[in-house]
């Protein structure tokens, strides 16, 4: 039962109400008017189901405090007594003039630092007498203990009786507040400018006072066999716990049950794919495919003579294919996509290979384009920049079956594009379509009663705990082997007071008759970011420095035909530098360029510049890369340091998701993987195998979760699914 009281906030009595009451508008929460109702949207939380979710992102132990004098450096939580509060200003050639505020505190064991940097306001938000605790990574520098930018938690004011100055010790004061903080774990949540860090933490508290007793939904043998503790006790504790122990179990518990719940969702999608759902049965073993096999100049990796023979039993199979092809760079996914195109042909059916760029599909079409003519295989490349003539006939070819294999860009979405019998599905960088368009495409597949099979394709390696979520019902096949190992690249950084470094290399590389790449963040100047724009860039360049050579500008706002027309003239040799946006970042292959200098490399996360590097070195000739930047920031240098350690993506990709997290790397909106608000994908591998082995096993017993114990579980897959309805992995 749920009622309103007279102060308009909600009133719950009993488990099923309190849950009902989760969706409810958050102003309707104790404590939460509407000015704070407004400051909360700022964080995501509109409901106070959110409200309850919004996990703090990290703990003030003051059950474990240590003295000042004995700490040692490392994360540590102190308390002290402010001494002083200082600013200064420090002069630095050639930059601004910097800020320094400086609190120091004393506990009667020693001293502690903390230090803030161009934050004013700092001097006048403490004073001397003041009892505060610390929270951060404690380092020696000139030989003080320090903390930069610390967590700062007041814990009791300034002395009113002036009792420091009366003979009692910093220390002293410290032992005998009285403060309701002491002895505690205090969390700390993630907050918004108007909305204190205290207030807060009393709208949490009050909501997890009047909301969190809820029933349980997790099934009596599952909990017990990993030793979780019940959701009511999780939701409190996880705010609120007694110790950091209880904090990481309650994490825990909430995290299982928000990755089982999309674990039962992709699971149950994928026992209707492999169960109830019809596929087309294709034949491996047709004419395309052995002229395939004795027209391709090289022999298949291992890796890839894999991949294609776990596609191809797939395709033979009578329900739907779901599979995800990963390679990554150089792995030559393009070669085993032809083997499920030529397939599809050989069975009488047609096939769609879908691009997220103009460039790569053309790219497409280029390499598989001569060696389908070879072998019979008809088809045809459909982009916005098609003639309008070659499209009708394009079109017609299709709608009749002339047409075999179909390259193209988001032009093969469009409703006058039919095929007559369309069995197969390529989406290659799936992630950079939306929702819709993926749907578009794969309902283009549905003829004789039966799904086309899907291949998703990746060049950008994927983390493996990306992979189990945002495709968990794909089955995966994976490329690290190169088929033509090419000969290396090595990666330099410097700075851009140091640019006639890479510009050196860029002219000898043209001066051996090789090609070079330079990469800019932004085309032009219109956006306030300080990078070096590509058209200012090419100006200069062009008249400048490379005034010699033939320099050309690429960007992704050119028209189609013209981005062709270039990439064309580069592929041809003709022209020497390309100054270019990350337009060529996926599967631009071009052998004769060996230099690539990226400017302003601090704003690429480390997949995409390790796309960027995979882009020279790839044939005869050594390639080389310099990452330009003259970025402080500790998130750049260690994506520099890991690009320099090492060349393998998959490395890379999970070093990139612990530093950019789900969903800026994948692209939440755009891939449907859900917005966990407890579970971290870059940190719980563990728990997320142990949710997908559970959430299998169970739907394979029960697929319709069809019992009293599962109903609440149930009916949270149920309305996950309903937030998800239009996405499918592949269509």
């Amino acid at each position: 039962m749920t009622t309103t009281s007279k102060s308009n906030k909600l009133v719950t009595k009993d488990p099923a109400s309190r849950l009902l009451a989760w969706s409810a508008d958050v102003a309707q929460a104790r404590f939460v008017n509407a000015t704070r109702a407004k400051l909360l949207t700022n964080l995501g939380i509109t409901t106070i189901g959110d409200l309850l979710y919004h996990a703090p992102y990290r703990y003030l132990d003051l059950t474990n405090t240590a003295q000042l004098g004995p700490v040692q450096p490392g994360d540590a939580t102190v308390v002290g007594t402010v001494h002083e509060v200082t600013k200064r200003s420090m002069r630095r050639p050639g930059r601004k003039q910097l800020t320094v505020t400086e609190v120091t505190l004393t506990d009667g064991t020693g001293t502690l630092i903390g230090v803030w940097f161009n934050q004013p306001w700092v001097e006048q938000s403490y004073r001397k007498g003041q009892v505060l605790a610390f929270s951060g990574d404690i380092k020696y520098r000139q030989g003080l203990k320090q903390i930069v930018q610390p967590f700062v938690e007041k814990i009791a004011d300034a002395p009113v009786d002036a009792a420091l100055t009366q003979g009692q010790t910093a220390g002293e004061s410290v032992q005998s507040t009285e403060s309701s903080h002491m002895g505690r774990v205090l969390p700390v949540h993630g907050t918004t400018e108007g909305l204190s860090v205290g207030w807060l933490r009393r709208i949490v508290a009050a909501a997890v006072d009047d909301f969190a007793q809820v029933s349980e939904y997790l099934p009596v043998a599952m909990r017990a066999a990993h030793d979780f503790p019940s959701y009511a006790w999780a939701l409190h504790k996880l705010h609120f716990p007694e110790s950091l122990e209880q904090a990481h179990l309650a994490r825990q518990r909430l995290a299982y049950g928000e990755l089982l719940d999309f674990q039962l969702l992709l699971a149950r999608r994928r026992y209707a794919l492999t169960r109830e759902g019809s596929g087309h049965t294709h034949h491996e073993q047709g004419r395309a495919r052995k002229a395939l096999d004795e027209n391709i100049p090289f022999e298949l990796t291992t890796d890839q003579a894999t991949a294609v023979s776990e596609i191809l039993q797939d395709m033979a199979a009578s329900k739907p294919m779901q599979r995800l092809l990963l390679g990554d760079v150089g792995t030559g996914k393009t070669i085993v996509a032809a083997y499920a195109l030529a397939v599809a042909a050989d069975s009488a059916g047609q096939a769609a290979m879908m691009a997220p760029t103009e460039v790569l599909a053309q790219q497409y079409a280029g390499k598989l384009g001569p060696l389908f003519d070879q072998i019979g295989v008809s088809w045809g490349l459909l982009t916005s920049a098609t003639p309008a003539n070659l499209r009708r006939d394009l079109l017609e070819d299709l709608a009749l079956g002339k047409l075999s294999v179909l390259f193209g860009t988001h032009a093969l979405l469009q409703p006058d594009v039919i095929f007559k019998r369309m069995t197969l599905a390529i989406v290659d960088e799936q992630h950079r379509f939306g929702v819709e368009q993926r749907k578009a495409l794969h309902d283009k597949g549905w003829t004789d009663g039966c799904s086309a099979d899907v291949l998703v394709m990746s060049a950008t390696p994927i983390p493996r705990t990306l992979t189990l979520t945002a495709f968990g019902d794909l089955a995966a096949s994976y490329l690290r082997e190169r088929p033509i190992a090419g000969a290396g690249v090595s990666t330099q950084k410097v700075k851009f007071s140091a640019i006639d470094k890479p510009y050196d290399a860029v002219h000898q590389a043209v001066a051996a008759g090789r090609q070079a790449y330079i990469v800019c963040a932004l085309i032009d100047e219109s956006s306030q970011a300080e990078a070096v724009p590509a058209l200012r860039l090419a100006d200069m360049l062009s008249m400048g420095e490379f005034a010699d050579y033939r320099v050309e500008l690429l960007t992704g706002r050119m028209k189609s035909t013209e981005k062709a027309a270039i990439m064309d003239r580069f592929r041809a040799g003709k022209i020497d530098v390309l100054i270019s946006t990350t337009v060529i970042e996926v599967g631009v292959d071009v052998h004769n360029a060996t230099v690539m200098v990226i400017l302003d490399a601090d704003r690429y996360g480390l997949a995409q510049l390790h796309q960027l590097r995979g882009r020279v070195g790839r044939g005869q000739h050594h390639g080389e890369v310099w990452l330009v930047s003259d970025s402080f920031a500790q998130t750049a240098k260690e994506r520099f340091e890991a690009l320099l350690a090492t060349t393998d993506g998959f490395k890379l990709a999970e070093l990139d998701l612990k530093q950019r997290g789900a969903g800026e790397l994948m692209g939440t909106r755009q891939s449907g993987l859900a917005n966990f608000k407890i579970a971290d994908l870059s940190r719980d591998e563990d728990l997320i195998d142990a949710a997908r082995q559970d959430a299998f096993a169970l739907i394979s017993d029960n697929p319709q979760l069809e019992s009293d114990e599962l109903a609440l579980l149930r009916l949270r897959v149920e309305a996950l699914e309903t937030q998800f309805e239009s996405w499918k992995v592949g269509g």
